[in-house]
């Protein structure tokens, strides 16, 4: 009875629902770790670290926008001389590119993100959809899947928590970060935790991010960030951080934030408050979403 009753305390502290808050004062998160991956999978990688050479993250050449300038960035965001040499590893290592992975919250689940990509035959658009048929074709499948890092009530933190993973499918020890890129294989990995919770800060959303954002560059996959709609920190302290990470780590970032501005109210849901967002903007942030994988991965698919 004393088993049951501390696990269900330890559940209570991390697992929370979109319409509630969480406490960010527990240091969940702990580093992934390469000896939690199928021993197949490692033996692969080492092999094609071995053969190739380490992904390099020299800044691009190209004049490069500055963080505190994030607001006015692009909505859709180019390729960087850093994603490409990630990109031409991950190939190298195995990775699949007809696969893109989300690291994210309930914002981003299938059920209102992207699902609609995946049945083009049920839906109708308000925009040109044939403009991104390839890409479709290309990651057909991926749309409507939320794979094993996706889940209602994730925060920062939750992709690096071990007993978050799905013990159905990942393997002992495993993240659910980790278990994701083990079975997906991505090339691109969409990372975007718009969730807020009770005494989040700064340093901590960043702290949360770095670690996802190197092992997801460690297995050769091109990370995606996101900034959020909402403004709920009331300083974009949140926002910042993601704009200085993906300079600091030449990465793109989606500016979902900017795509969301000319939209009625922002794109925000009045009613519900807090970080919702309307009907209307999540018809937006999937399209959005669409433009910047489309660009991405046409920007990279050729590369040698």
């Amino acid at each position: 009875m004393k088993i049951n009753l501390l696990c269900l305390v330890l559940v209570i502290l991390v697992i929370s629902a979109c319409d509630s808050a969480i406490e960010d004062s527990i240091n969940w998160a702990t580093p992934v770790q390469e000896n939690n991956q199928a021993e197949i999978y490692v033996q692969e990688t080492e092999a094609a670290k071995s053969s190739n050479t380490d992904i390099q993250t020299e800044p691009t050449e190209e004049p490069r926008l500055l963080p505190d300038n994030w607001q006015a960035w692009p909505v859709v965001p180019e390729v960087t001389t850093t994603a490409r040499e990630i990109y031409r590893q991950g190939v190298a290592m195995g990775n699949d590119p007809r696969v893109f992975s989300k690291i994210a919250d309930c914002q981003n689940l299938k059920e209102y993100f992207l699902k609609k990509f995946d049945h083009l035959d049920l839906y109708k658009f308000d925009y040109r959809i044939d403009d991104y048929l390839d890409t479709i074709e290309n990651f057909q499948g991926n749309f409507d899947r939320d794979g094993y890092s996706t889940k209602f009530g994730f925060t920062a933190a939750s992709p690096l928590v071990q007993f978050e993973a799905d013990p159905q499918f990942c393997l002992p020890g495993e993240t659910p970060l980790e278990c994701e890129l083990r079975i997906a294989r991505p090339t691109f990995v969409l990372i975007s935790m718009e969730f807020p919770f009770l005494n989040r800060s700064a340093d901590n959303y960043e702290r949360y991010m770095r670690q996802m954002i190197e092992y997801i560059i460690s297995q050769g996959a091109v990370p995606i960030l996101a900034t959020k709609a909402d403004n709920t920190e009331g300083d974009h302290s949140i926002n910042l951080t993601i704009a200085k990470l993906a300079h600091e780590y030449d990465v793109p970032l989606w500016n979902w934030w900017a795509a969301a501005q000319p939209l009625p109210d922002h794109g925000m849901d009045v009613y519900r408050g807090d970080f919702h967002i309307s009907q209307l903007a999540w018809e937006e942030r999937s399209r959005t979403f669409l433009m910047t994988l489309d660009h991405l991965w046409k920007g990279l698919k050729d590369l040698n």
